[in-house]
This record gives structure tokens, sequence and C-alpha cells, in this order.
């Protein structure tokens, strides 16, 4: 396994991190376990959650995955060795369930709403301190899981930044946070939040996790020039779109018990352009006698700017073979060719 160091701090995390948001829906409790023994024996040491999880977001099952983690860490006695990543929720009616209580009608990274969700959490995952805080999307107007075309909105409703890093600094301070980390967020938004830390003593945020992969490489235009000058690495989501980068959908295949088999309302990778681009990476790899699923993980572990690679699978062969990625290094053949591709269907699901 190799290890980088998370931001500019002392922690070393695994390239390959566990992504963990099928725990609770595809994955039962006894299969994460699994997965999680095995990602830990392989020498990943980064977990990565969300109190929203498992996805398809629903009321009813809610909060399961950190339940599920938290139950193992217990039971198998790892805490101390494992880097624990979870993440705030941000606004959204579609999320009215999560913190009713504090009547605002969705999440927020108030005061009240973010003290009683890293609270929520703790509990969840059975310890009392988290080594990654992340905002999992900004609580404000602005472009975020595939929106394009920023429009401002003077009357948006949105928490001041500098309002949300005062309680993570609290958090923070108290030793219930050791780091912070940003999700979704943009140029803009990670600027600010250095200039908090530089100039206003708050926490300084350590990652970005971003969705990042051969269909969207649109980290690489604003943003990973500030991951690598500033020290705040990109957790790359979505390494496979959605699992679309194996070839396992293409010809118009729907596997049974595949992630887009049940959940089609996810479509971001789907489009005709995504599609065609997907059957060039998948040629490409086969022409060289590579999996096409590890290809597109190679790639991505890779890139400099990429601190760690969130890797996601609802069986063990898939997270055996998306692991063995790690030790795949990409001919300058390869690499020419993958470009060859991106720059005739540039970044075709944003």
């Amino acid at each position: 396994m190799i290890y980088s160091k998370l931001g500019n701090s002392n922690i070393e995390v695994s390239k390959i991190c566990l992504g963990t948001m099928t725990y609770g829906e595809q994955n039962t409790q006894a299969e994460a376990f699994e997965q999680l023994d095995y990602a830990v024996e392989q020498g990943i040491n980064f977990i990565d959650t969300a109190e929203m999880y498992p996805v398809p977001p629903k009321a009813g099952t809610q909060g399961s995955t950190e339940s599920i983690i938290g139950n193992w860490l217990q039971q198998r006695g790892k805490r101390d060795d494992v880097i624990l990543a979870s993440k705030a929720a941000g606004p959204g009616e579609w999320l009215s369930y999560i913190r009713p209580e504090l009547g605002s009608g969705s999440p927020r990274f108030t005061r009240t709403h973010l003290e009683s969700a890293i609270e929520t959490s703790l509990q969840r995952l059975k310890t009392d301190y988290l080594d990654l805080y992340q905002l999992h999307w900004p609580d404000r107007n602005t472009n975020y899981f595939g929106k394009l075309g920023y429009q401002h909105e003077d009357n948006y409703n949105e928490t001041p930044l500098h309002e949300t890093f005062e309680v993570l600094k609290e958090l923070v301070d108290s030793g219930k946070v050791r780091h912070i980390g940003l999700s979704n967020e943009t140029p803009w938004g990670l600027n600010k939040c250095l200039e908090l830390a530089e100039y206003h003593g708050m926490p300084r945020a350590m990652s970005v996790q971003n969705p990042y992969n051969l269909l969207n490489r649109s980290y690489e235009v604003g943003m990973a020039e500030i991951s690598h000058r500033e020290q705040v690495g990109l957790l790359a989501y979505s390494p496979m779109a959605f699992g679309a980068l194996s070839g396992k959908y293409l010809n118009g295949q729907w596997p049974e018990g595949a992630r887009m088999t049940l959940h089609k309302r996810f479509a971001r990778y789907f489009t005709p352009q995504g599609i065609a681009a997907t059957e060039a990476y998948v040629t490409l790899a086969k022409q060289h006698g590579l999996d096409p699923a590890q290809m597109a993980l190679a790639y991505v572990n890779s890139r400099g700017f990429v601190t760690s690679n969130i890797i996601g699978a609802t069986t063990m062969a898939q997270l055996k073979n998306n692991i063995r990625s790690v030790d795949l290094e990409l001919s300058k053949d390869v690499l020419t060719g993958i470009e060859n591709i991106h720059g005739n269907i540039s970044n075709p699901c944003p």
C-alpha cells in the first residue's frame, strides 16, 4: 500500500480509501465487516463515511452506515488503527428528516446543527473523536452535484463561512475533531476557507472530497493547482463513475444487483457522450490487456494532487480488484491513449 500526507498534517492515509455508502443498503452488516476486515489486512487505514449514508438517502436507513462502522470498530477494537472520516450533511429539503428537531426544514452548517451532527455521528460510530470531519456540500448557492452555469441569488439564506468555521474550531479545540475537510467545493469556497485559517485562526482544510474520474476531470481546471500549491489534496470520489468505467453497463446491460440497475435515478454518467467515452476507455484498456476498472482507478491514483482514492464495492471480488489498482503503473502508451480520448470527448459528465 502507498501512503500520503493528509494536507499538511502529520497523518498518513492510504492511497486507497474505503468508501462505505452501500453499507446498510446494498451491503449487510456482515458483508460490511468482511470488507472492512479485508481492507485493513491490505494496508488500508482510511475509512470514509457520512451521516447521510447509505445512498440513496432516505429516512428509514439514514445513519445506518455510521452505525455499522461503529459496531465494527467496537467489536474489532480497531479505532486506533484507522483514520476515520465522516461528513455533516448540507442544506436540502430532500433531507428534511435529518435533525428535524431544529426546525430549519433541512440540515445547515449553523452552530446548533453542527453541534448536533457531530454528537450523533460520534454516538453511532462509537468513538469520541473523528480524524477528519467534512462539510458534505456548501451551505450556499453554488455549483455541485453536476450543476453547471453559476447564477448568484442575492436572497439565498446561506450560513456565513466564518460562523461555520467558528463552530469547527471549537470542535477541534475540544478534541472531538482532529482535522477539517471540505467536499463538493469550488475554487472560491476552498480559497475563502484557507483565508479564514490564515487570517482568522480557524482550522485549516486538509482535504477536498470532490468527484474525479476519466469521465469528469473538471477538478483539474480550477482546483488541482490550489490542491498542489496549498497542500489541500483531493479525496477523489466516484473514481469509477458509479461503476460505469468497468464497462459492465455497456450495450444495454443492467447486471443484477448492480448500483445503477437498482437506482437508475443516478444517471450522471450515462449521457450519450458519457457512454461514448466509456466505450473508448474500455476499448483502450482491453487493447493493452488491462482490466478497465483497474485502469480507471490507476489513473486517479497517479495524479499528483490526489491524496486518496475513495473506492466502493458491493462484492468482495470487486473490492479485491479495486484495491489491486494501487500496484498498477500505467504505461506511457496507455496514458497517451487516455489523453487522446479526453481530448476528443472532454469531461462528458461534469
